[in-house]
């Protein structure tokens, strides 16, 4: 039960940091920012709602499609992965500041990116299950045989190129984060996993009373 609640608390917040981490990169959109958002910011630009609500709306949509195809229900972790990181983003851009220099837009964007990468770090680490986007990847991979790099970069390029049509903010910012997210997360999820590892396996000490017994 123990381990079960450790490892929920590692999948709630790292949605959290990874909504933050988008949050800040959006905030520094001037530089560009990553394909999925460059795709629901491009459908908030046309068509209003929020990005959140873009990023729920797209992930539903995929969710059904993979269940469909699959003929079986979503796992409850892609399930929350998908409501909560849209409600995550949301909030995070409502209470975040505009930064008002171009420097500030700077520093927002790449300690964003940073943050992003800690935040697929800490919930992948936690083991619940992959979100939708991650989801529908490894179903092309498990029916085409291709190789997953191929068929993230191919999938990021059209959401790209697709938000990009709509108005969405691409720029070398996007570059930075197609190179740069998957070495931060390199770097990050051994770091999450170690600490993952060191809660699961911490015991408190016995106390001096509880010892004479």
């Amino acid at each position: 039960m123990r381990n079960k609640i450790i490892r929920w608390s590692f999948f709630f917040v790292g949605l959290a940091v990874l909504g933050l981490g988008i949050a800040m990169t959006i905030k520094g959109k001037t530089f560009g920012i990553g394909p999925w958002d460059v795709f629901h910011y491009g459908l908030f630009k046309h068509f209003g709602l929020t990005i959140g609500s873009w990023s729920i709306l797209t992930g539903f949509i995929i969710l059904s499609f993979t269940s469909l195809y699959t003929r079986s229900l979503p796992k409850v972790g892609a399930f929350l992965n998908m409501l909560l990181l849209g409600l995550f983003i949301d909030f995070f851009l409502y209470v975040l500041p505009d930064p008002e220099t171009l420097l500030a837009q700077a520093v927002i964007f790449i300690v964003g990116v940073v943050v992003l990468g800690y935040g697929i770090g800490l919930y992948v680490t936690s083991g619940l299950g992959a979100g939708p986007r991650d989801g529908i990847m490894l179903l092309i991979v498990e029916k085409t045989g291709w190789r997953i790099d191929w068929v993230r970069n191919g999938i990021e390029i059209t959401v790209l190129l697709l938000g990009w049509m709509l108005g969405g903010p691409v720029g070398i910012g996007s570059i930075f984060i197609a190179f740069m997210l998957g070495k931060i997360i390199q770097f990050a999820l051994p770091q999450c996993k170690a600490l993952l590892t060191a809660i699961l396996h911490y015991q408190h000490p016995v106390s001096s009373n509880e010892s004479s017994y």
